[in-house]
């Protein structure tokens, strides 16, 4: 796995956190280092992390670091799923410990709603 450098010019130090813009709410969002390069997401050393400034008006919300790297849980898309759920449907909704049936197609997988 190579690792990515900063995305400030003249600067070749590794990544260490990934820089992303909410622009209708004029705001920057400073977080670990994102897994993969999104087109519009800036990747910053250390250095560059640590000194970011934003534009008069605009708020800067800095997510606490990973001080270790959990790598992928198998519970991920149980739990994307659940936030989906619940930013659509409100807090009414409750989530069950297995599910009955799974069918998988590809990478990911059909959980059928009891």
């Amino acid at each position: 796995m190579r690792s990515r450098g900063c995305s400030r010019t003249g600067c070749s130090t590794r990544a260490v956190a990934t820089l992303t813009y909410v622009y209708a709410d004029s705001t920057a969002v400073l977080g670990p280092l994102a897994l993969r390069a999104e087109p519009g997401c800036y990747d910053l050393c250390a250095v560059h992390s640590a000194s970011l400034s934003a534009p008069r008006g605009w708020e800067v919300i800095r997510l606490p670091e990973a001080t270790v790297d959990p790598g992928p849980s198998s519970d991920d898309l149980l739990a994307l799923a659940h936030a989906v759920r619940v930013a659509g449907l409100g807090n009414e909704v409750t989530v069950l410990a297995e599910p009955a049936v799974s069918r998988r197609k590809g990478h990911l997988a059909v959980l059928a709603d009891l």
